[in-house]
């Protein structure tokens, strides 16, 4: 019967049945062209009040592919209750097409009695992705010394997520305390650590407020290691502070996608919206609308 089959579908393709064939390469591109698309989430720090299933309806509603959601102290999911929890969550998004692309932990302490257990539920419900938890300096200590001794947390960690089949990726985020700020060190932390290990999620906002107009310099350097591309922008308040304002409102240089797009870089893009205060519930219909406008800008940015 399986032999008939077979001869039944070469006599069609050797019959000149260039239709169906056509059909199928066509089918073939689109589905090459979808996967070549970056995959676009949104931060929903702003939607902790929402159940799961009405946060999932107003994603979808957006258009995202995703979400990158924060499973961590004061989250959508607190990390003891993540085996309980997670899954609940994971299914709401599944029931409108959209994934869990990445899970914003406290993690970066393999030896953390937690983290084994947050990182292999994540992993067993399709999460492919977490963002761990930073890193600071102390300032009594000399910063070379702390960052060898850091390594060997990341390489057990990096371990770690091999064996589960999970990604961990560390923010450069801007602040004068912050591991990774300046971008070199977090590149000399991840040397010989693969990036599907161990990856950057690259903030192009705090990488401007803390490099100025350097930044492509450091973003060339760490380019290989990113596996993830954060997006927000912001302008200097009075020359001093750096407050947050709607994407395409600030310093945000449009250049940087097009680097992006010549790097063929094929990774999630977060979209993070900060500007509006995240603790107070009553303003999710004013988030709702300024993560649209914003997501519109992208989209533009992204060509």
């Amino acid at each position: 019967m399986f032999d008939a089959q077979i001869s039944r579908r070469n006599f069609f393709v050797a019959g000149g049945c260039s239709l169906v064939s056509a059909s199928i390469a066509d089918k073939a591109a689109t589905a090459a062209d979808s996967s070549a698309k970056n995959s676009i989430c949104v931060f929903t720090k702003p939607f902790n009040s929402l159940a799961y299933d009405e946060l999932a309806d107003r994603i979808a509603e957006l258009g995202f592919d995703g979400i990158e959601a924060p499973i961590r102290e004061g989250g959508h999911i607190e990390p003891r209750a993540v085996p309980d929890e997670l899954p609940k969550l994971v299914e709401a998004l599944r029931k409108r097409d959209l994934e869990l692309t990445v899970m914003t932990s406290d993690i970066n302490d393999p030896n953390d009695p937690l983290t084994e257990k947050v990182l292999k539920t994540a992993s067993e419900l399709g999460v492919r992705r977490y963002r761990m938890k930073y890193f600071k300096y102390d300032f009594n200590k000399p910063i070379l010394k702390q960052i060898n001794e850091w390594r060997p947390q990341f390489k057990d960690l990096a371990a770690m997520n091999k064996e589960l089949g999970i990604t961990a990726v560390y923010q450069n985020h801007a602040g004068r305390n912050y591991l990774g700020a300046s971008l070199w060190d977090l590149r000399r932390l991840l040397e010989g650590i693969a990036v599907d290990e161990i990856g950057v999620a690259y903030d192009i906002r705090h990488a401007t407020a803390e490099g100025g107009m350097s930044w492509p310099v450091t973003y060339h350097m760490i380019q290989p290691h990113i596996d993830t591309v954060y997006v927000k922008d912001f302008i200097w308040n009075e020359g001093v502070k750096p407050q947050n304002v709607p994407l395409g409102e600030g310093r945000i240089d449009g250049y940087f996608f097009k680097l992006l797009k010549k790097s063929g870089f094929k990774g999630p893009i977060s979209l993070h919206e900060e500007y509006l205060d995240h603790r107070k519930p009553e303003l999710v219909p004013e988030h709702l609308a300024a993560i649209n406008k914003d997501f519109a800008t992208l989209k533009k940015f992204l060509g």
